[in-house]
């Protein structure tokens, strides 16, 4: 039986975490309205109702803190991936899924989304570099899909590269109009845009044609 000491301890990290979750969201927020070089500390701590000790206990510092923001989104878009590589499927049905579980990420993160395309360019040094890796794993996932779909005869003869590069535009910019609570639910969108995409790269005689 763990003893009190263990489990107080257990219970404070746990506290901690979620508040420095909360810090990441809220901050992600202010990001998002002001620009990343446009917002102050002093700005992140009336926002977050936080002292700047405070403030720096959780995040270490403003970079950190932005790299959290990212790291946010594609934790939650890989995890999107993995389902998707464990439900497996035809190359259009892993195409389709892909879709779903990013719109679904951009859909719910709209804000983190924003401050993960464009204000990636103010990372430097390790973190930069790890945030390009983590990037660049998740273009090879959905490029692995199409070149599957090519070789399978599913796709034509797309270039995997330049097709997922159409596919992810496609998707990452509806953060400018999917929101939540609107009209529309990412899985409202992901079907047609799913049809959408689709229809383009199909192979009409291949052995994925219907």
């Amino acid at each position: 039986m763990p003893s009190a000491e263990a489990t107080g301890g257990s219970r404070r990290r746990a506290n901690w975490e979620a508040r420095r979750q909360a810090i990441i969201d809220t901050s992600a927020s202010v990001f998002a309205r002001r620009g990343y070089h446009a917002t102050g500390i002093n700005e992140l701590c009336t926002a977050n109702e936080l002292g700047k000790g405070a403030l720096y206990h959780y995040i270490g510092s403003k970079e950190a803190l932005l790299a959290a923001i990212h790291d946010r989104v594609m934790d939650e878009v890989m995890v999107g991936a993995d389902r998707v590589a464990e439900a497996g499927g035809s190359p259009s049905d892993q195409l389709t899924m892909l879709g779903d579980e990013l719109l679904d990420v951009i859909h719910r993160y709209p804000d983190h989304v924003w401050v993960f395309l464009h204000e990636f360019p103010a990372l430097a040094g390790e973190r930069a570099e790890q945030f390009r890796k983590r990037r660049r794993a998740y273009e090879q996932r959905v490029e692995d899909v199409l070149e599957a779909g090519v070789e399978s005869g599913e796709f034509r003869a797309v270039e995997p590269r330049l097709t997922a590069m159409a596919w992810l535009g496609m998707h990452n910019y509806t953060y400018l109009w999917l929101k939540a609570g609107g009209r529309l639910s990412a899985r409202d969108v992901a079907q047609p845009f799913a049809e959408i995409f689709m229809h383009g790269i199909a192979n009409p005689t291949g052995q994925g044609a219907e």
